[in-house]
């Protein structure tokens, strides 16, 4: 008990730091305990997450049921999260009880971690490393998206997605391949619009017909 207990404040710990890390809003250390819902939320499902380990019925989700009401941020027990995980505002988030998230992901507000169906098994998605997920974007089914990949703000992604890329639509369309974002940051301000750039291609390829036409 005292080895989980050690683990657990160490974890919180390294939440506190990422934090600091990623958001320059975090000034103080009271500032982050009383004011981001997005770590009251990892704090309640770490702790529902071992009860639903042990097989303790009910009370895992009713935790999680009273953490959503209170942060707006629903995370099923079941879940798997790993290590620095950060929720950014947090409003909205919804995480399914099959959803596996590596270390270091970052998840903006509004952002669905679901399903497609009812399926039984394995039916949300997988998040590797270094991931970041842009306010209000849905990754739905059993997908995996590659380590440091970005996902867009609003975008909804139904395919596997591998390592460092840059994904943005609706459905999700991969505009990047190995880019790694500057510092691990997802610049929304410059993310490649695909139907801008086709747009301009196509533009060029009516002036050279008119050209050749006259």
């Amino acid at each position: 008990m005292f080895k989980l207990l050690k683990r657990g404040i160490i974890k919180v710990k390294e939440d506190i730091q990422v934090i600091y890390d990623k958001d320059p809003a975090a000034t103080n250390i009271l500032e982050v305990l009383l004011c981001y819902p997005g770590l009251h939320a990892l704090i309640a499902y770490r702790f529902a997450h071992r009860l639903y380990k042990w097989h303790i019925p009910l009370l895992p989700r009713i935790i999680s049921y009273i953490t959503r009401i209170i942060t707006g941020i629903e995370i099923h027990p079941g879940a798997r999260i790993g290590r620095r995980f950060f929720i950014d505002h947090g409003e909205g988030v919804v995480i399914g009880e099959t959803t596996v998230i590596g270390d270091d992901v970052l998840i903006y507000q509004q952002v669905t971690l679901g399903g497609t169906g009812k399926e039984h098994g394995k039916r949300h998605p997988t998040l590797d490393n270094n991931v970041i997920v842009g306010a209000g974007a849905k990754v739905l089914g059993n997908i995996e998206i590659g380590a440091g990949t970005r996902i867009g703000a609003g975008s909804v992604v139904v395919d596997d997605v591998p390592e460092n890329c840059t994904v943005i639509g609706v459905p999700g369309r991969i505009v990047q391949r190995h880019f790694v974002a500057e510092n691990g940051v997802l610049m929304h301000n410059r993310i490649p619009d695909p139907i801008k750039c086709e747009l301009n291609r196509l533009k060029y390829e009516i002036q050279e017909l008119k050209e050749q036409v006259k």
